[in-house]
């Protein structure tokens, strides 16, 4: 009698080589922010936090994956630029010595996002979290600083329970509106969690936070695969509508613009380009780390005019507010989502007293469910859905 053919396995479309880089550069992340976490202290300066937070994720990415294959080295190195942004600038803060707030230094009360990214061979880890200085357990953080730090914290909690294959990316717009109104709180207008690839930590499937009207209208609705991964940035503030613009400070982190093609006219520009590709590749680079700051502000109008390359903006809400942020990097392989980056080092509840809480019974409920269900209770549902009941044991 013939052997029963095996099921022809379905391709998978991340490795697990791929996923052991992705875990390396989440574990390079995770001590990376472990020391920015100790030095943001009173008096320490932004450009400080900012440059050690790269050189150290250089330190790391470098001490692995350096064996040769094939003739070819290992691209490493970082994936988003160490980002310090304090009160209500929302993000991408990130000065040059040359900017007039380069000196800019911490001061007690100040709530701090970090920001920041590793790769290997193009898997990147992004991971953001929130502290606030000089915080401890007999001395927490209270009032607006409490409750848009909760409101945040819950939002990433919930999101992440939601991010599964074959949900939609509109459950977790609408779940971190909730968790920011039971706080009196708003996500940040427009913000947006994306797609991850090898190279790519911006790509086309999007979650949108806190929606304008035409931003709704623009934004396609997609559903979570399995085998992707989504870089999901949660921001929220305490102003009353979310929204955030533009102001004085000097965007100083950009990135190439996959999709676009043209050809610069200015031979400056072109050199600027060129040394962009050479050093950060298709990731995001601090023009801190080009050869000439002032060439290379220069340098990059043109392609940004033209779309060929991006700025990440610097972006602020109202000066009486305060913006909070987590972001987190998550995979969807066939057992279940799997989180890369690793909890927020800084958070703990004891940390943080609001006299606002989380009511909703559904959105408590998920709270409660585990990030990926065991093969036991899989096979229990299975079970009740194929004849409404459990068999007794």
């Amino acid at each position: 009698m013939a052997e029963a053919q095996k099921p022809v396995e379905k391709p998978r479309l991340i490795t697990e080589a791929d996923m052991t880089k992705y875990k390396t550069a989440g574990d390079i992340v995770n001590d990376v922010m472990r020391k920015l976490v100790s030095l943001s202290v009173e008096g320490a300066r932004i450009i400080d936090l900012c440059t050690e937070g790269d050189r150290l994720i250089e330190e790391g990415t470098g001490a692995v994956y350096n064996k040769i294959v094939k003739g070819v080295k290992v691209n490493k190195g970082i994936a988003f630029p160490t980002s310090v942004s304090v009160n209500n600038t929302v993000a991408h803060f990130s000065p040059l010595v040359s900017d007039p707030l380069a000196s800019q230094a911490l001061v007690k009360g100040d709530v701090v996002k970090l920001h920041l990214g590793a790769h290997i061979d193009g898997f990147a880890a992004v991971s953001a979290e929130t502290i606030v200085v000089g915080a401890t357990e007999q001395d927490p953080v209270t009032g607006r600083r409490a409750d848009v730090l909760q409101a945040a914290w819950y939002g990433a909690e919930l999101a992440m329970r939601l991010v599964k294959a074959g949900n939609k990316n509109w459950a977790v717009t609408d779940v971190v509106s909730k968790a920011a109104s039971a706080f009196n709180c708003k996500p940040v207008e427009g913000m947006l969690s994306c797609l991850q690839t090898q190279n790519v930590i911006d790509g086309k499937k999007r979650i949108i936070l806190n929606p304008s009207e035409a931003q709704r209208r623009d934004t396609e609705t997609i559903t979570f695969g399995e085998d992707e991964v989504y870089g999901i940035d949660i921001l929220v503030s305490s102003g009353e509508d979310g929204k955030a613009r533009v102001e004085d400070s000097k965007t100083s982190i950009y990135q190439k613009e996959g999709s676009v093609t043209y050809q610069l006219k200015m031979k400056n520009s072109r050199m600027v380009f060129s040394e962009m590709q050479k050093k950060a590749g298709a990731f995001p680079i601090n023009i801190r780390v080009m050869e000439d700051e002032k060439r290379a502000r220069l340098g990059l109008q043109e392609a940004v005019t033209h779309g060929l390359v991006k700025p990440y903006e610097v972006v602020y809400t109202p000066s009486n507010t305060f913006v909070a942020a987590f972001h987190f990097t998550i995979a969807l392989p066939p057992a279940g989502p799997l989180l890369i980056t690793h909890p927020p080092v800084w958070y703990k509840p004891e940390l943080v007293k609001t006299d606002k809480e989380l009511e909703d019974e559904e959105l408590k409920a998920l709270l409660t469910k585990p990030l990926r269900e065991t093969k036991k209770k899989k096979k229990t549902k299975e079970a009740e859905g194929a004849d409404g009941s459990v068999e007794a044991k």
